[in-house]
């Protein structure tokens, strides 16, 4: 299932390093030079993505196969200002970095944002995903989520059961979640495991 419907995905979702600036966090924060990272390094994070046809979500076949695959449920949430109940203090809380002791899976139905994660050396990347784009990112890894200076994202989430959303900032390293994932990830290549500072 995590190789197919991979066809123009780099049009939809596209990941580089982010530079250390304390700007406004809606923006692109790329370093100079920029430096875009292939999508596939995102998968050695255990990260997987998709590319779906966000215009036909509702009768989408491969969507279908995803979800029965996976055993997903999901509901819709705009995040804007007008329509999220206490934006500013939920925006506020979605890029505190933390983790999951599930999956988080998000599909772009309309409107775009960014998903930050850490690499192996606890380096920043940003992952802009835009309509069409289908991210799982693993339970375990510390994330963070800003939307982009278009203030807009439409989004499926999707879950196994019932959702259970319970934001753990970092530091949560004891966490089963938070070893296995340091375990299968993180200590794969024989890189040590990242500590919280």
């Amino acid at each position: 299932m995590e190789d197919q419907f991979q066809d123009g995905k780099e049009e939809v979702i596209q990941a580089w390093y982010m530079d250390d600036s304390e700007e406004d966090q809606r923006l692109p924060h790329h370093r100079e030079p920029k430096e875009f990272i292939p999508l596939d390094k995102l998968s050695e994070l255990g990260i997987l993505s998709w590319r779906l046809n966000a215009d036909d979500w509702e009768t989408d076949e491969n969507l279908k196969k995803i979800r029965e695959a996976r055993g997903y449920s999901y509901d819709i949430c705009d995040v804007c200002p007008e329509k999220l109940p206490n934006y500013e203090a939920k925006i506020k809380n979605f890029f505190e970095e933390h983790l999951h002791t599930d999956e988080e899976i998000r599909y772009c139905l309309e409107g775009s944002g960014y998903f930050d994660v850490r690499d192996q050396n606890d380096q920043w990347i940003r992952i802009a995903v835009k309509k069409g784009g289908m991210i799982v990112l693993p339970a375990g890894m510390y994330h963070r989520f800003t939307l982009d200076s278009d203030n807009y994202i439409k989004a499926m989430r999707l879950f196994v059961g019932e959702p259970v959303w319970t934001p753990y900032n970092r530091p949560h390293d004891h966490l089963p979640a938070r070893k296995e994932y340091v375990e299968r990830i993180i200590n794969r290549g024989g890189n040590q495991a990242v500590e919280a500072r």
